[in-house]
């Protein structure tokens, strides 16, 4: 069923596979083709991602149906295109030939905003030029959204109305971010085609508009005359081949599934509700572990960071930014600053998955290894409500971290299943990675739920848990200075003694 094949391979950047699972963004691929496979990270073996759509009768197709991929800007992602020519019905592709030189692949890649909207719209046309020689035209509309270098990108067809000058096109929904990827001024040009069976479609003409354009629904704006430039050229007296008018446009939001997950601070169902009346289970957790430790912080300044959340004003995701929105200095002052920040903190970001500790455990054991003398130790406290999404990259953190003076502290808030943190906490068996057995057992991982009294006393709940939670942290500081041979300074030593820093 397939008597030619061409193949095309095309590579990004260099592959780690410790740190591979946060796309930095998506990119949508544009290629005239049928089938692109990946490779597997690790292996040689090629696997389908997808395939577009078969355009019949034509040695120069353009694919509406796009490709779109996570982009790893630290991977090294190879890609395989195969061009088919299908000569039957059947979706089995598996007997291509690989033969010589038969054609060029045409290559586009661009950048997908966050532009989730949906727009719905409906057209129709009115005294088009007649095409056939038998009848009228089989009218249809191709519509392409421009590039940054002047080019053009198909991004949807319409259907094909048979035998008529006055075609009514069906309503069709396309995405915002196709259409014009997010910049409502970007140009869409739309061609106006007559069908013809063998595939050598006839011109009719194009007109040009804008989403903002379109946005604004049926009116005298979106009456576009439809323009051949040859026949302009050519006619005197030319003065369209008909025209195309917006019947009806509406937008609307397209919902994902962490948007049902994530959880809206303003809402009791959150986690982090922000109730007037008594504190959420994060502010519950950070103020009972948070008020017992400060007393071993000399200067009770606390680096206090999120992570999985969007951030003004573009929407980057971040999994370890300052609550206190100061790259310069994360410090708050006191539990009460974190609190304040974390407080504030909400009404300025949007909560976001995925869940990885990676990013702020390595930065944390950065600021410990600056300082490994014993005259401080740093404690990461980490408040979540969800799964660990990056167990590899944050095993060999805390593989990393367990050979320089901090703890981790995680706690865990909520109903989700935690049974994954247990790996992490090193009671039982100590954490490896890639080979590397984690020098210390330096994580004590508690469900906060375990701690909840009964009658609703919050005062007993954060008690309970900041006796459990602290626990290990005296025998864990001990282990380090013991490993390195450092001895307590003299009583009477003017030197300072040994600080605790809490980063939370």
């Amino acid at each position: 069923i397939s008597n030619s094949r061409r193949a095309a391979m095309a590579s990004i950047g260099e592959f780690d596979p410790l740190n591979s699972s946060v796309p930095a963004t998506k990119i949508e691929i544009t290629v005239s083709l049928v089938v692109l496979y990946v490779q597997g990270i690790g292996t040689k073996e090629w696997r389908e991602f997808g395939r577009t759509e078969v355009i019949d009768n034509t040695l120069n197709p353009d694919f509406v149906r796009k490709f779109v991929l996570d982009y790893f800007f630290e991977e090294k992602q190879n890609l395989r295109f195969d061009v088919y020519n299908v000569d039957s019905r059947s979706s089995n592709i598996s007997k291509g030939i690989p033969g010589k030189k038969c054609g060029n692949i045409i290559f586009t890649a661009e950048e997908l905003s966050n532009c989730r909207d949906i727009a719905t719209m409906q057209l129709c046309a009115n005294k088009l030029d007649k095409k056939d020689f038998f009848g009228k035209s089989d009218p249809f509309l191709v519509f392409y959204r421009s590039n940054e270098d002047g080019t053009f990108t198909i991004c949807h067809k319409t259907e094909v109305i048979k035998n008529t000058l006055n075609p009514v096109w069906q309503p069709f929904t396309i995405p915002v971010r196709a259409l014009c990827n997010g910049d409502y001024d970007r140009t869409v040009k739309v061609d106006v085609y007559d069908w013809d069976r063998d595939g050598s479609h006839d011109f009719i003409g194009e007109f040009t508009t804008s989403y903002r354009e379109l946005s604004r629904g049926q009116s005298q704006f979106n009456v576009y005359e439809v323009l051949n430039p040859k026949k302009k050229g050519r006619k005197k007296k030319y003065v369209n081949s008909g025209t195309v008018t917006l019947l009806s446009f509406k937008v609307e939001s397209e919902y994902t599934f962490v948007d049902f997950i994530r959880g809206n601070p303003s809402q009791p169902t959150s986690l982090h509700y922000m109730n007037p009346y008594q504190l959420n289970a994060y502010a519950m957790a950070l103020k009972a572990v948070g008020e017992i430790i400060q007393d071993y912080d000399s200067d009770k300044l606390f680096p206090a960071y999120g992570f999985g959340a969007k951030l003004p004003p573009d929407g980057k995701i971040s999994h370890a930014f300052p609550l206190n929105s100061d790259c310069e200095n994360a410090n708050c002052v006191g539990i009460e600053g974190v609190l304040e920040a974390y407080y504030d903190c909400l009404r300025k970001v949007q909560l976001y998955g995925p869940t990885n500790f990676a990013p702020v455990i390595n930065q944390v054991a950065q600021c410990a290894s600056e300082v490994t003398d014993g005259s401080q130790y740093f404690v990461l406290l980490i408040i979540t409500d969800g799964v660990i999404s990056d167990m590899v990259q944050t095993r060999e953190a805390v593989v990393t971290a367990a050979s320089l003076p901090m703890s981790v502290i995680i706690v865990g808030v909520g109903p989700a299943e935690f049974d994954a943190m247990e790996e992490l906490d090193g009671d039982e068996v100590r954490v490896s990675s890639r080979g590397r057995v984690a020098e210390r057992d330096i994580v004590q991982f508690v469900p906060f739920r375990d701690y909840i009294d009964r009658s609703g006393n919050q005062v007993l709940s954060m008690a309970r848990l900041a006796k459990d939670v602290l626990a290990e942290i005296p025998d864990q500081l001990l282990s380090f200075m013991k490993s390195r041979g450092i001895e307590p300074r003299p009583a009477l030593c003017p030197s300072p003694t040994p600080q605790i820093n809490v980063h939370l």
